[in-house]
């Protein structure tokens, strides 16, 4: 029996596939997950529902560790929400297997390195175990491993609202009115926003799906208005595939999402990058540049789902190699590139493309995509098959394909939001909403390019 040990950092469903892989490989996994529970981050948005089937959610590796206990495998075309993939899958993977001795939750990762090198040393570094240095309740702790894997996700490190990367000017100050990811507006979270004017930014499915919650809210609590705060100056383009799209449930909201748009239950204010949050006469003005028509939106509250953005603070000793821009595996990051394509589909890939320069350490699961937008759970199952399968030294299993990918029905080239922009106001619209400001209304009509607003 292969005894090497691995660690995995993250307890979230690709971690704890991570875990049954290497497990059924017959080495030793052991998961340090920061949260109380597994899969703390998909408990913070349950009330979501995901875009894929049970049959995309469940890992194989998994469902055979489940097998013995009596686990009842869900119905693979039923779409879960985050609650009930935590309570049919996560859960019981976590507690009723063998996995259950193998996690270490309040385990928060703060180092990694090699011990005895520091990360400009290299001869005879490829054989030094790894030290992963970790907080709990007990204080600090350091656990030695053959290999890890980080499959820590991004939900801790959300991106600002300041359009150029950095927060925007004022937001932390205005940190208590402002909800990063998808908050559960029509659950916990509806005393907060019933009755409030809320501006939603992003253009992504977090977005607009909080975005129809608020349109729900608005016809239950008199008084609920949204406003969708948007980089770039084409809403279609987060309406998606539709019929296309054969994750059904993606493409239906995309659909329900337009007509909301068209019959003016969410007001759309495209081209709108922010640069400042202040507070106004009790509520927060939200701002763009002073050179960009001088335009603002005063709000009670505002949500921020523009995406994620990994956390390499605890990685500085180890030697990666990552896309400079993405933050993603280099092998990978032409791959899901959001400056050169918006496809939700990306071919399946494994421990070749996410192996770094450390020999061992490998990157999995969203993490992997650093800060590029889209990724299905069924995509993180395979990675770490594939990962397994290297450290166990099975290179035939590691570079074989066993996946398939739902086509997203939409693919079009330089899909970041505002990147075809044409100056702060972008270029012609076809609709009002995509005007910089009331002049530009005009000139866009009359067929002008450019602000329209000098």
């Amino acid at each position: 029996m292969n005894a090497r040990k691995v660690a995995i950092i993250g307890g979230g469903p690709v971690g704890l596939a991570a875990a049954a892989h290497v497990l059924e490989r017959g080495m030793s996994p052991v998961v340090l997950d920061a949260g109380p529970e597994p899969g703390h981050s998909i408990r913070q948005w349950r009330h979501v529902q995901l875009f894929s089937p049970w049959e995309y959610n469940v890992d194989k590796a998994a469902a055979r560790l489940l097998a013995p206990t009596g686990w009842n495998s869900p119905d693979p075309a039923v779409y879960p929400t985050g609650a009930e993939l935590v309570e049919r899958y996560i859960d019981p993977l976590a507690t009723k297997t063998a996995l259950r001795e193998m996690i270490r939750t309040n385990s928060r990762v703060t180092a990694i390195g090699r011990v005895g090198f520091d990360k400009a040393k290299t001869k005879g570094r490829e054989a030094a175990p790894f030290e992963i240095r970790y907080q709990n309740g007990k204080g600090p702790e350091t656990l030695r491993a053959d290999a890890v894997i980080d499959a820590s996700g991004t939900w801790a490190t959300p991106n600002p609202a300041g359009t150029g990367g950095l927060p925007a000017i004022g937001e932390r100050e205005a940190a208590e009115r402002i909800a990063y990811g998808m908050p559960d507006v029509l659950g916990r979270d509806r005393a907060r926003y019933a009755g409030k004017i809320v501006a939603v930014l992003g253009a992504g499915h977090s977005a607009i799906g909080t975005l129809t919650d608020l349109t729900t809210l608005a016809r239950q609590a008199p008084g609920t208005r949204a406003i969708w705060l948007l980089r770039g100056t084409d809403p279609a383009k987060a309406f998606g595939g539709g019929k296309n799209d054969k994750l059904s449930a993606r493409g239906e909201l995309g659909a329900h999402f337009a007509s909301l748009v068209a019959s003016g239950q969410v007001q759309v204010e495209a081209g709108f990058p922010v640069a400042a949050i202040s507070e106004t006469d009790g509520r927060l003005r939200i701002a763009t540049p002073s050179g960009c028509c001088g335009r603002s939106v005063l709000v009670d509250e505002l949500v921020v789902a523009t995406g994620f953005r990994p956390d390499l603070s605890f990685l500085s000793e180890v030697r990666l190699r990552l896309d400079p821009a993405i933050e993603a595996p280099v092998a990978l990051a032409p791959l899901i590139d959001p400056n050169e394509h918006s496809c939700g589909t990306v071919r399946p890939h494994g421990a070749r493309e996410l192996a770094q320069d450390d020999p061992g350490f490998y990157f999995a699961g969203i993490k992997s995509y650093g800060r590029a937008p889209t990724f299905l759970m069924i995509t993180g199952y395979e990675q770490v098959r594939s990962i397994a399968a290297d450290i166990a030294g099975d290179k035939e299993a590691a570079a074989r394909v066993e996946l398939e990918l739902p086509e997203t029905g939409v693919c079009s080239r330089g899909g970041v939001e505002g990147a075809s922009a044409s100056g702060c106001c972008g270029g012609p619209a076809s609709v009002g909403a995509d005007a910089c400001c009331a002049d530009a209304v005009s000139a866009k009509a009359a067929g002008k390019s450019g602000c329209g607003c000098a």
